[in-house]
């Protein structure tokens, strides 16, 4: 890539920016094209981020595709029209780094192994790991010292996921998000045909084995050197062999951006994301997709930066605006090269700003970030809530070569505007180490109505001030109704744990007695002012104020 060229910037639309799952207000899609056709909503909404169960997914709320089609339970090609009618513009994601492992390419390399086209379209970590690393006792490369403390991750322990290919053989792929391996009953009957095994020994590794899944949630292949041992010496491969028939698996299987085949993929899934209607493509996970021995496995430069230009290119044959999503601390400035680059940058530094702001009663730091937005010509989409709760990392310094950079907000103030989220209900999602130690918080999960205390008053201005910021304010439909944590539904999890705090599901009568609310009603008189007020064309000016005014 030629860093000297001026790249030419990528123009966002004006407007606000709705934010919800197709299934967020009442039943699916056409309840909230409904919500949007009332007379309470005229002209307040120009944009329309879908979250991602438009697709067909497995996991991860919608992050984890299966295949780019539209999800028929609850998406209609009518749907898709009628917000081309109201003039509503639509957002929808591109998930870079991975897809399901029920993904067809996925099933194809399960199904026939080394024979699938789809071998190398998914990572395989030994080979990946191939002379930078050991074999360890559990049959998956560990990467050396040098490159295992490079490691960004998202969960304890390696990002791995073993499989056997039809022949046994087993592979191991690179798994940085989500799993979940789940075995069915086992009994003697598994091992029966096993030579050698008769029916003592095969009620007794069954019963081993159902102590090792029980205790461990997983078997690795040091786990059964004990146990065939002590059962006669049996063959180890054929136990394996039997439970393995037993598992079932979900995960996230990270993609092999150096295969063409993925190219081709992405260049598909772009042309079916226009054929959908939409104009804007948020590129989640892009940060994760390039990887390489000897550098970290997040924002890798210069390869990050070719592949964003190769789906650039790709996004124009089909008139389309790409913006990379990334959460990375505000003293590292990559948000400063994306932007220089010419792409829109999702203002993650927003919400904890607003929270930050309206506890102590200052508008310094916010301040700071606005003129940031301002000099240094940045195109944004900002929010105060969002699908995946309120960032905290992203506020921080970073020592970059030597020198430590600034955060928007010092440690400490950072840490009081966590407590202060969490006294109020919120829930911490962390970071961890390769040896699965948490190194830091990443996001606080709540509403950002419980974040304020529930505080009307305080949602109200947070509301005007993101109205009035730079960028293209996007609202989540929940923070529109000020919702409040949804407990139930946090513990209940499901595959996205502590972010379901923060995803109730609307019904109709919701929406009924929600647009008689004032606190509504005002969010939706300040929305309109932003969409329709041709004041919002010209120039911002901040004009200097006492500390806790903002003008």
């Amino acid at each position: 890539m030629n860093k000297d060229a001026e790249p030419k910037a990528q123009t966002l639309p004006a407007g606000v920016m709705l934010n919800a799952y197709p299934d967020s207000i009442g039943k699916n899609l056409a309840d909230t094209v409904a919500f949007l056709k009332r007379p309470e909503l005229k002209d307040a909404f120009s944009l329309f981020y879908i979250l991602p169960t438009f697709f067909n997914s497995d996991l991860d709320r919608g992050f984890s595709i299966i295949d780019y089609d539209i999800n028929e339970e609850l998406v209609s090609p009518r749907d898709l029209l009628e917000l081309n009618e109201l003039g509503i513009q639509i957002k929808l994601d591109l998930v870079l780094n991975h897809l399901s492992v029920r993904s067809p390419q996925f099933v194809d390399l399960l199904l026939n192994g080394n024979a699938s086209p789809y071998r190398d379209f998914f990572i395989d970590w030994n080979e990946f790991w191939k002379n930078h690393g050991s074999m360890g006792e559990n049959d998956h490369v560990i990467p050396d010292e040098e490159h295992l403390e490079k490691l960004f991750m998202r969960k304890p322990g390696l990002p791995i996921l073993k499989i056997r290919f039809p022949d046994n053989s087993l592979h191991t792929y690179w798994n940085t998000f989500y799993q979940k391996v789940a075995f069915d009953e086992i009994t003697a009957q598994d091992f029966a045909h096993i030579k050698g095994m008769d029916l003592h020994a095969a009620s007794n590794i069954a019963h081993h084995i159902k102590v090792i899944i029980r205790d461990k949630g997983q078997l690795e292949s040091a786990d059964m050197e004990d146990i065939v041992q002590c059962n006669g010496g049996v063959s180890k491969d054929e136990v394996i062999a039997a439970v393995c028939h037993k598992r079932e698996f979900l995960g996230q299987m990270d993609l092999n951006a150096r295969s063409e085949l993925v190219w081709e993929f992405y260049d598909e899934t772009l042309r079916k994301l226009s054929e959908c209607g939409a104009k804007i493509i948020r590129l989640d996970a892009f940060a994760y997709l390039h990887k390489e021995p000897g550098q970290p496995n997040f924002f890798n430069r210069p390869g990050t930066w070719d592949y964003l230009q190769r789906l650039r290119g790709i996004a124009e044959k089909y008139q389309l605006t790409i913006f990379p999503e990334i959460h990375a601390e505000y003293g590292a400035g990559i948000h400063e090269e994306i932007s220089q680059q010419g792409y829109p940058i999702y203002d993650f530094f927003f919400p904890g700003l607003v929270i930050n702001a309206l506890e102590r009663g200052t508008n310094e730091a916010l301040l700071r970030w606005i003129s940031d937005i301002h000099c240094k010509g940045m195109q944004t989409i900002n929010m105060l809530g969002s699908h995946d709760g309120i960032p905290v990392l992203d506020l921080k310094g970073k020592q970059v070569n030597g020198v430590y950079r600034p955060g928007l907000l010092e440690d400490e103030q950072i840490d009081a505007t966590v407590e202060s989220i969490i006294e109020r209900g919120g829930l911490t999602k962390n970071l961890y180490d390769a040896d699965g130690k948490k190194i830091d918080y990443y996001q606080v999960n709540a509403t950002f109505f419980s974040a304020l205390g529930e505080d009307e008053q305080k949602l109200r201005l947070a509301r005007a001030i993101q109205m009035f910021m730079p960028g293209v304010p996007q609202v989540w439909y929940l923070d529109l109704f000020a919702g409040t944590n949804d407990y139930a539904a946090a513990q209940r999890g499901r595959t996205a744990g502590h972010k379901e705090i923060n995803r109730t599901t609307l019904k109709l009568i919701d929406i009924e007695s929600g647009l008689k609310r004032p606190i509504v009603l005002d969010q939706l008189q300040l929305i309109r002012l932003r969409n329709t007020s041709a004041a919002f064309k010209g120039e911002m000016k901040v004009i200097e104020s006492e500390p806790w005014l903002l003008h």
